[in-house]
Parts: C-alpha cells; sequence; structure tokens
C-alpha cells in the first residue's frame, strides 16, 4: 500500500511578518536607587525582545522621576503612543499595570486608544495581553487595584512628609534662582545671587517688574529654567522666603485627585527661620514687601494673583480682536490721546499683533452711542429678546432631565442583574463582560447628556434675567450725555477691538452690538 503524505497548507515561519515589539518603562523617583531600577529595566527588555525570533526590536520608552497618576506629564509615554499611531510599534511589553498607568481611567483609555489602532499591550506581573482578552473587565479591576494602591502610597507620604515639616528634617529638593541643592541643603550661587540682589535694588528704586524684566531679557540673562523672564517671575521672587533665609513649606498640595493645588489653608504650613544662607537683608526684602504692597494698592492688584482687580472699568473687559490679547491702559506724556488702551502682545512684540492702540475717549463714546440706540429701540430690539429668551421651554428641559434620570436608575438596575447572574453561573464571562460594558457606556452618554441639558438650561435663565434688566433700565431712562463706567460694568461682558475703526460691545444678555469709533 503507497501512503502519500499530504502536508499542511501552512505559510512557513519565515514567511509570517514579525512584530515589531517596545518596551515601556518607569520609575516614579529620581534618586539612584531607582535610576538603577530603569537602567536594569532597559538592559532586560532590550535583550527580552531581541531574543524573540518572532519580534524586531522596536525601542525603549521610558520616563524617569515621574508618578504614574497623570499621563499627561509623561512624555516617554506620549511619544510611545505617537510612534503607535504612525505604525512603527506592534506590541508593546511592560511589567504592570502601575507602571503604565495608576489611574484606573487613563489606563483603559490608553489600552483603548492603541487597540483602535491594532497595537496590544503585554503586562508581565499580571500575564494579561490585550489583543487575546475577551473583555477589559480583568484588566479594569487589576488597574482598580494598582490607583487604590497609588492613593494609600501618596497618603503615607503625605504622612512622612508631615513628619519630616514637624521635625524639621524635610530636604529641600528644588532650589530658587539663585541657590543650589547640595545634600538637601540649599547653598548660595553667587553669580544667580547678584541678579537677585540687582532685582530687588531696582525694586526699591521704584522699576516695575515689566520693566525689571525687560531689562534683563535684553541682557538675555536666562531664568532657572533658561526661559524669559516675566513680570511675574520677578514679582514671586520678591515675595519669596527664602531669600531672606527662611523657609515655607507646604505652599502647595496634591488633592485626592493628584492635581497639585497652591495651598489657601486646606493643609497645615510649617514654617522655619534661618534655614539657610540669605541672599538679601531682612531690612531689604521687608522694604520691598512694602514697595510691592504699595504697588498693588496702586494698580488694584491681589496678592498671590497677578490679575487686575476692577481699578478701571475697562480693566480686563477689552480683549483684542486680531490676537485675543487683554488690551492694558496706557498714560501718553504727549499728544491729544492721553489716555488709551493698547493689546497686551502689541506691546511685548510687535512682530505678534499689529493692533495699535485705541483712545480711551472713542470707546467711551462708542458705548454712549450704543446705549442710546438701546434706548431709542427697546421695544425692538431687547423685547423680542427678552420674550424669546423667556418663552423658551424649560419645562420640555426638566422633562428631559428627569427622564435621564429614570434611564440611569435602570441602568444601574440592569447592571445588578447582571451582577446576580454572573456570582449565580447563569452567564458567561465574555456575555456578562460585554453587557456590563454596553450598560456601562450608555449609563456615561446619559450623564454627559444631563449635564449638557443643565448647563443650557442654567445659561438661558441667566440671558433672559439680564436682558428683563437691560431692558427695564432702556424703558425708563432717558437718553445719555456722558459715559457712566458704572452703567458699563453692570451691562457689558466685554469689548471686542476689531480695528482702530470699529468696536463690538458683547453685552451680558446675549447681545452683541457693532460700534464705529470716532476718529
Amino acid at each position: 500500500m503507497n501512503v502519500i503524505k499530504i502536508q499542511p497548507n501552512v505559510k512557513k515561519s519565515k514567511d509570517m511578518p514579525k512584530q515589531r515589539v517596545a518596551a515601556y518603562c518607569r520609575v516614579s523617583t529620581d534618586n539612584s536607587g531607582q535610576i538603577e531600577s530603569l537602567e536594569t529595566q532597559i538592559k532586560h527588555y532590550e535583550t527580552y525582545i531581541k531574543s524573540n525570533p518572532s519580534w524586531v526590536y522596536a525601542g525603549i520608552y521610558y520616563d524617569e522621576g515621574i508618578s504614574g497618576t497623570k499621563k499627561e506629564k509623561r512624555h516617554g509615554l506620549l511619544r510611545m503612543v505617537s510612534d503607535c499611531e504612525n505604525k512603527k510599534i506592534d506590541l508593546i511589553v511592560t511589567k504592570s499595570i502601575s507602571r503604565f498607568a495608576r489611574n484606573t481611567a487613563d489606563c483603559l483609555e490608553l489600552v483603548r486608544k492603541l487597540l483602535n489602532i491594532g497595537v496590544f499591550v503585554y503586562f508581565e506581573n499580571e500575564n494579561i495581553n490585550t489583543g487575546s482578552m475577551e473583555s477589559e473587565l480583568m484588566l479594569s479591576i487589576l488597574s482598580g487595584l494598582a490607583e487604590g494602591e497609588s492613593v494609600s502610597i501618596s497618603k503615607n507620604n503625605k504622612w512622612a512628609l508631615k513628619r519630616r515639616f514637624q521635625n524639621g528634617l524635610f530636604k529641600i529638593s528644588y532650589a530658587p534662582y539663585g541657590y543650589d541643592v547640595l545634600d538637601g541643603k540649599l547653598v548660595v550661587n553667587e553669580s544667580q545671587a547678584e541678579i537677585v540682589r540687582f532685582i530687588f535694588s531696582e525694586i526699591l528704586s521704584g522699576k516695575g517688574a515689566q520693566k525689571i524684566a525687560k531689562v534683563l531679557n535684553d541682557r538675555m540673562i536666562p531664568t532657572k529654567r533658561n526661559s524669559k523672564w516675566t513680570s511675574k517671575t520677578i514679582i514671586d521672587m520678591v515675595r519669596n522666603e527664602k531669600y531672606v533665609g527662611d523657609a515655607l513649606f507646604q505652599k502647595y498640595y496634591t488633592d485626592d485627585n493628584f492635581n497639585r493645588r497652591r495651598n489657601k489653608g486646606e493643609c497645615n504650613q510649617y514654617f522655619a527661620t534661618n534655614h539657610h544662607d540669605p541672599i538679601v537683608s531682612r531690612e531689604t526684602f521687608e522694604a520691598a514687601q512694602a514697595v510691592i504692597d504699595q504697588h498693588c494698592k496702586e494698580y488694584g492688584l491681589e496678592k498671590n494673583n497677578s490679575k487686575y482687580q476692577n481699578r478701571y472699568p475697562f480693566s480686563g473687559k477689552i480683549i483684542c480682536g486680531q490676537c485675543g490679547g487683554v488690551f492694558k491702559r496706557r498714560t501718553h506724556a504727549t499728544g491729544r490721546h492721553r489716555i488709551a488702551w493698547c493689546c497686551s502682545t502689541h506691546i511685548m512684540d510687535i512682530e505678534k499683533c499689529s493692533m495699535k492702540y485705541v483712545p480711551q475717549a472713542d470707546i467711551e463714546f462708542a458705548f454712549v452711542t450704543m446705549m442710546n440706540k438701546l434706548i431709542f429701540g427697546h421695544e425692538a430690539v431687547l423685547r423680542p429678546l427678552f420674550n424669546a429668551l423667556r418663552g423658551m421651554n424649560s419645562e420640555n428641559a426638566i422633562e428631559a432631565i428627569k427622564a435621564i434620570d429614570k434611564s440611569l436608575e435602570e441602568n444601574a438596575l440592569q447592571r445588578n442583574v447582571l451582577v446576580e447572574l454572573m456570582a449565580k453561573g447563569y452567564l458567561e464571562p465574555a456575555i456578562y463582560n460585554k453587557s456590563n460594558n454596553d450598560l456601562l457606556q450608555e449609563a456615561e452618554r446619559l450623564r454627559r447628556q444631563k449635564e449638557s441639558i443643565t448647563q443650557l438650561l442654567s445659561s438661558d435663565f441667566q440671558a433672559a434675567t439680564e436682558a428683563g434688566t437691560l431692558l427695564q433700565y432702556a424703558a425708563k431712562t432717558s437718553t445719555l450725555s456722558a459715559f457712566d463706567g458704572a452703567l458699563f460694568t453692570r451691562f457689558v461682558a466685554r469689548v471686542v477691538v476689531l480695528s482702530r475703526e470699529e468696536i463690538a460691545f458683547e453685552l451680558k444678555c446675549g447681545l452683541t452690538l457693532k460700534e464705529r469709533l470716532a476718529r
């Protein structure tokens, strides 16, 4: 008997395209032990990938000294995702979910994004390959545990920091301009210290922060981070107690969502006097504070806030139609336009914005003209607007919100039923996961829809209120003969300078009215 062996019709492995594999590594602190760990990880993955004959080495991506709670700050990770989008990577290998992300939302978002472009992730410790998963339920559970671990670590770190603050054992890791960190202590950097003393002396001589910043930029003196000097940088330096040798700890804190915020009393602060060598004397420092405080009082500035208060009716309300910059008040020593408003971008760099100044008197005249038109034609312009805004069917919106709330309740009940069926073994895991994910996506869509309707309802009510107030004023007022700053502040949201010949008043009721400028 002749036996004929038929070979299987399968492509030889050498004809199969090889997977382009990259690895991602991360350490959360930049101390020497962690850096060594990172170097070990990089060497391990390079060898691991190159030893697999089915893989092609596509590189190692890493972040050092970066927390895993926020993906926006991890440039190595973002660069890797960009290369995935450009079809340079097929598979990503990483140590664990906690190394990839300690935030459940970020982890799932990244995995979904990579799956959509055909890139899979293999987590070594958990032995999870997103390319062979029936669903993302297990990944969701494990990444949730990783996030919980991150919260626990954060709390422990905060407790340890608090103890070091209280015991005076905290070591500063970042030095302000004028200092270097040596073995956890602040040491004067003499070349930078000269600039610090120059800034304090200029402040005491009456120079403004913006002029000081311009002088330093013209001299091409870099800041601590090799960027340009700004008025805010100067003010922050003059306010910094470290230049007199003291140290205030916990000026900022990290909230429960891992966002860094200025401490305005939410957490205890710790003050250490004579913590390190000073750069300026206490007399100089206190005198500079007095000058800055007086400057803030004169120009309507809040402490710890670089924005102007409403010292003038137009402050912060005039916007450049060309670049979006805010106009600032300027006093001209000569010429017929003594007081004018000029685009802040144009002041800093004429190449970035060519919009020239607008005389204050012209803006005031245009406002008076616009208001007189509204007073004269309020029945034709304002009343139809008020009736339309008031007549918007808020009842329909409220009913829609009630219907969404009911749908959300039903959605939650359906998910509870799924959990019960799964627990009793009546559902296959794959069916449960798919049904549960569909319900979660539907619930998220309903929540977004409810939020949109709520915001729309709130804005319509506010606009109707503003329109009614303006109509009531216009109906009982005779024409204006002069500019009224309080009236401008009451009804105008902002002014957009379209050109030196035309501006637009955006009223709080939603109307936008254009006026020509008197030339």
